[in-house]
Order: C-alpha cells, then sequence, then structure tokens
C-alpha cells in the first residue's frame, strides 16, 4: 500500500481496484456497462450495504476542497447501492433555495414562522433574515442558522442515510458536526467522516476547462469531457466545443469569467477547506474513509486498470481538411508532492468509499 503523506499527518492510502483474473474491460461512462463493473469489483460490499440499509442508516459528512467532486462520489455512491435509501444533501444548494423562497412573501413567510419556533442563537431574527437577503458567497451564515435550515429540509424526507456536502464550512463547525446526527434525530447512526485529497493540479484543469453553454446551462470540459463536436476559433486561435444538447442547435459553448485564472480565484477557500479536513481527521470517536483521486504513474499497473484513468483530450487543427484533430491519451498531472499521477475516474474512487463504508458499518 503506497501512503501519501500531502496533508501532513493524514495518510491516504492508494487503494486498488485491479481484481486479479478479471479481464473483461469496461466502458465507466455507459449506464449498464458501469453497473457491471460495480457488481465485478464490489458485489458482497454491495450486497451488505444494502442490507444494512433496510433498516439502519449514517450520516457522513463530504470533506474535500472545492470541486474535488463530492456530489459526484455521493450521487453515484447512491445509484449504486440504491436511490430510495440514500439522500445527498448539499448545503448550497439548500441555501440557494432560500433565495427563491425570499422572493415570494407567502414563503418568505412560511420561512420566518419556522425560524421564530427553531431558530437558536445569539443573532436576532431581524438580522439574521437581512443577513439572507443580502448574503454574500464570500460570508458564512451562522451555524446555528444553518443547523435549524437543515433540521427543516431533513424533516422533508423520510429517514434515510445521508451524505452532507458544505458541512461543516470551518473550523468552529467541526465541534458542532459531533452533534449533528442528535439535533437531526438520528441518534443511533452511524457517522463518518469522508475526506477526500484531489490534486489542486485537478482542480485547477478542471475550472481552467469548463466550459459551459449559455442556453441550456450544461457544463462540459475542453480537457476532460468535451462534446461530440470541437471546433477551432482561427482568430482567437482556440479550440470551443459545440452543445451537443438537441435543442440548443450547436451553440458555442463558454467560459464562466475568471475561469481562466484557475484555483487562484478559489485560493482562500482551498486553505480553509485543507485545514478543516485536517481538522476532522485529528477528532476521536469518529470513523474515517480516506478517498484518493491519483495514482503515481509509476504505480498505476499495481493499483487499477487502464480504463479507470480519466482520459485527456488534446487537440490540432488540420487547415487543408478545415477539422479539429482530437487525441485522446490518459490524464497525467503532477500532485501535490510534484510526483507525476494519472488522475482517476469516479468510478474507481467510489469502489474505494464503497468497501471501506462495509467495512464500517
Amino acid at each position: 500500500m503506497i501512503i501519501d503523506k500531502k496533508m501532513k499527518d493524514i495518510q491516504f492510502p492508494i487503494f486498488k481496484t485491479r481484481v486479479e483474473g478479471l479481464n473483461k474491460k469496461f466502458d465507466l461512462i455507459d449506464p449498464a456497462s458501469r453497473k457491471e463493473y460495480f457488481k465485478a469489483k464490489a458485489g458482497p460490499e454491495i450486497q451488505k450495504l444494502q442490507q444494512y440499509l433496510k433498516t439502519n442508516s449514517f450520516v457522513a459528512y463530504l470533506l474535500g476542497k472545492k470541486s474535488a467532486g463530492k456530489g459526484t462520489y455521493s450521487k453515484m455512491f447512491g445509484d449504486v447501492v440504491g436511490p430510495e435509501r440514500i439522500f445527498h444533501f448539499s448545503i448550497g444548494d439548500m441555501i440557494r433555495g432560500i433565495d427563491k423562497e425570499l422572493a415570494s412573501e407567502q414563503s418568505k413567510k412560511e420561512l420566518v414562522s419556522f425560524l421564530e419556533k427553531n431558530y437558536r442563537g445569539w443573532t436576532p431574527l431581524d438580522k439574521i433574515m437581512s443577513a439572507l437577503e443580502q448574503r454574500s458567497t464570500k460570508t458564512l451564515l451562522p451555524t446555528e442558522l444553518i443547523l435549524a435550515l437543515v433540521k427543516r429540509e431533513i424533516g422533508k424526507q423520510e429517514k434515510k442515510a445521508i451524505f452532507i456536502d458544505g458541512f461543516p464550512r470551518n473550523l468552529d463547525q467541526v465541534s458542532f458536526s459531533l452533534f449533528f446526527r442528535d439535533l437531526i434525530g438520528y441518534r443511533d447512526d452511524s457517522d463518518i467522516f469522508i475526506l477526500i485529497d484531489v490534486p489542486e493540479s485537478v482542480i485547477d484543469e478542471r475550472i481552467k476547462h469548463r466550459r459551459v453553454c449559455p442556453v441550456c446551462q450544461t457544463s462540459r470540459n475542453l480537457k476532460t469531457l468535451p462534446t461530440d463536436r470541437v471546433g477551432y476559433d482561427e482568430q482567437k486561435k482556440e479550440y470551443y466545443l459545440l452543445c451537443d444538447n438537441p435543442n440548443c442547435r450547436d451553440s458555442r459553448m463558454v467560459q464562466k469569467e475568471g475561469d481562466e485564472l484557475g484555483i487562484e480565484t478559489i485560493r482562500e477557500r482551498l486553505i480553509t477547506d485543507e485545514e478543516i479536513i485536517k481538522g476532522a481527521f485529528g477528532l476521536y470517536g469518529i470513523p474515517k474513509i480516506l478517498l484518493r483521486n491519483s495514482v503515481p504513474v509509476g504505480e498505476i499497473e499495481k493499483y487499477v486498470d487502464d480504463y479507470e484513468i480519466t482520459p485527456g483530450y488534446e487537440y490540432s487543427w488540420v487547415p487543408e481538411d478545415r477539422k479539429v484533430r482530437i487525441t485522446e491519451k490518459p490524464w497525467e498531472v503532477p500532485d501535490d508532492q510534484g510526483i507525476n499521477s494519472f488522475s482517476l475516474l469516479p468510478p474507481p474512487v467510489v469502489v474505494s468509499l464503497i468497501k471501506q463504508m462495509a467495512d464500517i458499518l
């Protein structure tokens, strides 16, 4: 087992997904083939978790840097193990939903009424409402408010296993998470920290090459997830994607303002995220699952199959044919120690999540 000491005392092992004697190559983009893949790689563990979830549930906190894949991993876990028994809960999505409520006087009254009965904190309610209406993405809302809103949101669901994405958001909130399951009425459930290690170079590339359709808001990536059609702007000397949603009529996908700067726009957030991960890792009494996204190039054949590596795409313009030539090869990036590594597709990371979760529960 190879250990990566990226975050000082945190050791993220390389998880082996390669199965000796399993020579079939799976298409991890195709849903049917991906289903066979999970059965082949983690069938017994999936069955164990499905049996557990018939009568039990859990509360899992997803802790990783921004754009580390928290939502992707938890949602894929739910699809594999049982979506009817698992609820992915994003604090960010919840707050954005509040914005819509505030636009309606009736919904706003209902929100105020709920908070009058359930909010407990030092900040007066009128200032809380003002903070919600004038909030900035750079300012964290009071923890006591977040807890009340989460309680309301989870109350809308039947009791399920919960993946919480976006809490804790600072070091002070880490201690609140120790009592979170009690606050939301999940007293007998297991609570688990899921710590995710993704090289900053991967996050940087994901942001810089992200493209969005201005019509349907579909998001793709010029480096790792292109559309079926790639064009070349000869004046700007840059490649672009054409949206493959039939309703968009080949709209040219664009880069969001600031994305060209990559992780520099979220540098402070990444530092805070790393501090939270370190703080959570040091807590006693709560199980931890460690996930990593990359494997050193020299070790790749020992641990994963080639189809589990994220493909990277490079482009060249062929003037005589008036078309773009696309070359696909494994996506190689330096990890945070500068070691050349391959980034993994989500499924092998989720195999690691499934197996570690089965061991804990």
